[in-house]
């Protein structure tokens, strides 16, 4: 059932891309997604340190460093 009040999101409004680079750990040796899209650099900067502090990667889907 789907709630009603939960709008759909707009793609185009999430710039910022968050990776969490497992594959800096040896953790995995596969592409993986993006754990995150933001619509503002400074949230997925924050999200990324608080949970991979060491390895983790903010990318500007709309610029040159997309994936």
């Amino acid at each position: 059932m789907t709630d009603p009040m939960l709008a759909a999101p707009d793609l185009t409004e999430y710039r910022w891309a968050l990776y969490a680079c497992g594959h800096l750990l040896d953790l995995t040796n596969k592409p993986q997604p993006p754990v995150g899209l933001y619509r503002d650099e400074a949230s997925a900067r924050t999200h990324g340190l608080r949970m991979w502090p060491s390895t983790f990667t903010v990318i500007d889907l709309h610029g040159d460093d997309r994936p």
